[in-house]
């Protein structure tokens, strides 16, 4: 279509709409002449439109921005003589064709906002999804080249269009919005961005029973990427999906087993926001059919199985001796030993089944670690949670300790392995308590 047939065409449209529309605006109603001033003011802006450069169309899109943000729906309407379509439309294609130069992506964004955002109406929402806005919006995400800036301003105008309703959900996840926005989250620049990544997600899965499955999913198959806030928020919007009930989002019944290892793996982190995110989660999921396999996960973090470790991947201070492994192991093994405890500490019988997969030989060899402090100390005070809980885990404990590393232990565990020797550590290392065979014989006693 031509420039002069679309401005004809325009012509009629706004002419048609304004009498149509001009009841509806109550006080705010034009008498004739000044509809047709307003048409022409209309019809004078779009035809500066569509012959302008893009140095034109920046300093009226400018203009715009400054003059109409937080407008109504009727607000823009009466601005554009009824017709704030047009504009938009010619605004969601220019976008379309211009987003990889990137030049005016920000004020675009900005634009598209204003009449997203505008209140009491969808219509300008319908015109810019059938314009494709939300593919460009994606593309946007996807685009190498893409500002952080610009990849945040798209994320807000996705999240406007996902709170607007489950078919604007299912529109997003169709045009493979999950992939999308999760990749932005695990690797994108900026705080800011991943943050939105991660509202953006959450909101998807909300009131979105099609696809909540699939932004699960794909957030576990996210719990590899490298970046620590990244991983930090795609544990937090994993642990709202998993269990968090709302009146718009139904709680998930089940768990994937899939979790599992990833999951256990977040545990290396050596940052604690991650660790306090990855222990929560698991916190949860003891009331998953997966907990089973979590807690014998978490029991065998406490004996890492040795492992070659090339000597450029840990510094000298962290080579083991005695014990293969590496530093991100024992962080590991310190993060499992406290989140035994705090699995233990909320439930009596849960603790039970801790002890019938020998927790308490693998936190004996734990506290002989004397390679990483930190976890002696969280399989120390695991530990005395344990004996003080279980006489029967007292008695086989003091055994193996003896009677003065065992009274050290009792009086602080916290400190107690500042005073441990390597023959008293090898001791701890090497032992072989089984208090499943202990616990059954008290059973046969009983």
């Amino acid at each position: 279509m031509t420039s002069s047939s679309m401005m004809s065409s325009g012509r009629e449209q706004l002419t048609c709409c304004s009498m149509k529309n001009s009841d509806k605006q109550g006080n705010k109603t034009m008498s004739t002449q000044e509809q047709q001033a307003n048409i022409g003011k209309v019809l004078s802006f779009l035809r500066e439109w569509d012959r302008g450069d893009m140095r034109v169309r920046g300093r009226m899109l400018s203009t715009f921005v400054t003059q109409n943000t937080g407008k109504t729906f009727y607000e823009l309407e009466l601005e554009f003589a009824q017709v704030a379509s047009l504009f938009l439309a010619r605004l969601t294609t220019w976008m379309k064709l211009t987003y990889m130069l990137g030049t005016f992506l920000g004020l675009q964004l900005k634009a598209l906002g204003i009449f997203l955002s505008a209140s009491c109406h969808d219509q300008y929402l319908i015109n810019f999804l059938e314009d494709g806005g939300v593919v460009t919006l994606l593309n946007i995400l996807s685009h190498s080249q893409s500002k952080d800036d610009d990849k945040a301003g798209a994320i807000k105008l996705l999240l406007t269009v996902s709170k607007a309703g489950r078919k604007y959900k299912e529109i997003i996840c169709e045009s493979h919005g999950v992939k999308v926005i999760g990749e932005c989250l695990a690797t994108s620049n900026r705080d800011e961005t991943k943050e939105a990544a991660s509202v953006l997600l959450e909101s998807l899965s909300h009131g979105n029973p099609r696809y909540q499955d699939q932004v699960y999913k794909y957030l576990i198959t996210c719990m590899t990427c490298s970046s620590p806030k990244s991983l930090q928020l795609i544990l937090h919007t994993l642990c709202i999906v998993q269990v968090k009930p709302a009146t718009y989002r139904r709680k998930m019944k089940t768990a994937h087993y899939s979790i599992v290892e990833p999951l256990l793996n977040t545990l290396r982190s050596p940052h604690l926001e991650v660790q306090d995110e990855a222990i929560k989660l698991i916190l949860d999921l003891k009331h998953y059919d997966v907990k089973a396999v979590l807690l014998t996960g978490l029991v065998a973090l406490l004996r890492p199985i040795k492992e070659k470790v090339h000597q450029h991947q840990i510094s000298k201070e962290f080579k083991m001796t005695e014990m293969t492994g590496s530093f991100p192991v024992f962080v590991q093994q310190a993060a499992a030993a406290k989140t035994i405890r705090l699995l233990a500490e909320e439930d009596q019988e849960l603790s039970r089944e801790l002890l019938s997969l020998g927790v308490i030989q693998h936190l004996l060899h734990t506290m002989g670690n004397r390679e990483h402090p930190d976890a002696q100390i969280q399989a120390s005070l695991t530990l005395e949670y344990f004996v003080v809980s279980f006489p029967v885990v007292e008695d086989q404990v003091q055994r193996v300790m003896g009677s003065a590393l065992f009274a050290e232990f009792k009086n602080k565990a916290d400190t107690v392995y500042m005073n441990m020797n390597e023959t008293e550590a090898e001791m701890l290392l090497t032992n072989q308590i089984n208090m499943s065979q202990v616990l059954n014989g008290n059973k046969s006693d009983s």
